[in-house]
């Protein structure tokens, strides 16, 4: 099952590794059995190379632009937001998304309670509605010390919390996959579907920021 990590604030005496940097190296034990069983697969006839290839093209061609769409269709229809709170697929299934085999759970943000996404083991991921994930969410830094020290983790993201909001970390695991429905920006009311959208990041799916203020674009 996935794990929520709550935290307060506390003191650490180690020093913050950098977020962002992922080091370069050999494979690592997850890679090389995803090769050996590519391989393996090819060998056998169960698909070719070349369906490979379009599989890993059509993957890096998504964004976090269907998961964007939902949020603000949430944003402006509360019985949306309920179905997308009770059942991501089913909602992602409403625009026609293919949200994959896994069950997804999209976790709220309040004025009082902030949502972090990890994967603590590998780099699991709601693949089909946000993309491939960004390089420091799959890097041992982010992995370790989104767990050990959220608040300074997304300090150095650029967001200070305040010390009345609560902080959850969801650990996101091989059956589970999380997203984050973040606040709507203040300031944003009349606006169409497709403006509201544009205010969605990848980060603020994942939790390491907030949606994008009014102003950042033009309604």
């Amino acid at each position: 099952m996935a794990h929520d990590h709550h935290h307060g604030d506390h003191a650490h005496d180690h020093p913050h590794e950098g977020v962002v940097v992922v080091a370069d190296g050999p494979p690592s034990h997850y890679q090389q059995m995803e090769i050996a069983l590519r391989e393996l697969l090819i060998e056998k006839g169960v698909f070719t190379p070349e369906d490979v290839r379009r599989e890993v093209e059509a993957m890096e061609g998504r964004n976090a632009g269907s998961g964007a769409k939902m949020v603000a269709r949430a944003w402006i229809d509360p019985a949306y937001k309920e179905r997308l709170l009770s059942d991501a697929r089913a909602a992602a299934a409403e625009f026609g998304f293919e949200a994959g085999v896994f069950h997804i759970l999209v976790m709220e943000n309040t004025p009082k309670l902030h949502n972090m996404i990890v994967c603590t083991l590998c780099s699991c991921y709601p693949r089909m509605l946000l993309g491939l994930p960004p390089a420091w969410y799959k890097g041992i830094a982010y992995r370790s010390r989104a767990v050990r020290e959220p608040r300074a983790v997304l300090a150095e993201f650029g967001m200070q919390l305040r010390d009345d909001v609560e902080l959850r970390v969801h650990d996101s695991t091989a059956d589970m996959r999380y997203m984050v429905l973040p606040m709507r920006p203040a300031g944003t009311e009349g606006w169409s579907e497709d403006a509201l959208a544009a205010l969605v990041t990848r980060d603020s799916l994942i939790g390491v920021a907030e949606a994008l203020p009014a102003e950042s674009v033009a309604a």
